[in-house]
């Protein structure tokens, strides 16, 4: 893979400059649309030595006023989306994000777009992004740990990298991305592992895509699986979603859940089974009858790392069960609920799972 060192990557912004202004001008900046949907990002502070905060309160023109450096990054425009605590993101909220994500990146005069988004959800919506905008231009999601007026708070610096990254030729073709505290995440790995840290996001079994420090944006690898504008699903042909739930395997689990479930109308079922993904003997017979009767199951982990492989401990095949791989539970659902709008056999939804 190529790998610009940051004073390469400088001679030659230089050297662009300069061909610029001999031809009579500077180059043209990228042109970035910021998206915002709320969070801590957006919140307001009781106190600076508090944890206390009211969230999704700022309006986005509040955040690039807090911001004026970002101007020398890209021609910056911003748009109120919605406004919401990120823990009560929806499915119609994804479709309307992702929709209008979509629009954007299709204009001429758009090379870029971020979304400011609360912490707690952010992974799910930028994963939902990933599978269902169709475009290879940057999709970037932000957000802050420690709202304004806060000590420490980090929200304006996370959204200047974000608009580097954005703003990058090196970040078209990766999907969407995920940028705190200096990484780049990809939207399949990056998961919430903290509760109040700067650090909370990580991607635990391959580490971030990259880094961006201070604007200054290094790759070091991307996805090789499909996304974007390789994926099956396109967000243009998506007005709803089957529902699809996940239930917590642990000691002791009921399994009359499952049948609870079922009767709400989900259509699937993940299960954050123990270990490799695996449910208690009760819990497999009562998974093996609600497949039987047509409803999706696929087995994930509660874990937090590692990959749900078929048939370690669990007859899959025999069963009717698929395997998440190593998607956590929350982002096998949204694949699950995706797949099951083009597919109903448990063979044809394992074969997303492989792929996606």
């Amino acid at each position: 893979m190529r790998r610009d060192f940051p004073w390469t990557r400088r001679i030659a912004a230089l050297a662009l400059l300069a061909a610029a202004a001999a031809w009579g001008g500077a180059p043209e900046k990228p042109r970035v649309v910021i998206l915002a949907t709320g969070g801590t990002i957006a919140g307001r502070s009781v106190s600076a030595v508090e944890g206390t905060y009211r969230p999704a309160e700022l309006p986005v023109e509040e955040l690039l006023a807090a911001v004026p450096e970002i101007d020398g990054l890209a021609r910056v425009t911003g748009e109120q989306l919605c406004q919401v605590a990120s823990q009560d993101m929806t499915v119609d909220l994804w479709i309307r994000i992702a929709r209008r994500v979509d629009e954007l990146l299709r204009r001429e005069d758009v090379d870029g777009v971020v979304i400011t988004h609360g912490t707690d959800t952010m992974e799910e919506t930028a994963w939902f992004l990933h599978l269902t905008v169709r475009t290879d231009e940057p999709i970037v999601l932000t957000g802050a740990m420690r709202p304004p007026g806060s000590l420490g708070a980090d929200g304006a610096l996370n959204l200047y990298n974000a608009v580097a990254v954005a703003a990058s030729p090196e970040s078209r073709g990766k999907g969407a991305l995920l940028v705190m505290n200096d990484a780049i995440h990809g939207a399949r790995e990056a998961t919430k592992r903290h509760t109040t840290r700067a650090d909370a996001f990580a991607s635990p079994l391959f580490g971030p895509l990259g880094t961006v420090h201070y604007g200054d944006v290094v790759f070091y690898r991307e996805s090789t699986r499909r996304h974007t504008a390789s994926s099956a699903f396109d967000i243009r042909e998506i007005d709803a979603l089957p529902e699809a739930a996940i239930l917590y395997g642990h000691a002791g689990f009921d399994t009359t859940l499952i049948d609870r479930v079922l009767e709400t109308g989900a259509r699937g079922i993940v299960f954050a089974g123990t270990g490799n993904g695996n449910p208690s003997a009760p819990a497999v017979r009562a998974l093996a009858r609600a497949s039987s009767s047509g409803a999706a199951i696929v087995r994930s982990s509660r874990t937090g790392a590692g990959a749900v492989t078929l048939h370690a401990e669990v007859d899959d095949e025999a069963l009717g069960f698929a395997v998440a791989g190593d998607l956590n539970p929350q982002k096998s659902r949204i694949l699950l609920m995706l797949a099951l709008t083009r597919a109903g056999d448990v063979r044809a939804i394992q074969e997303y799972f492989f792929m996606y």
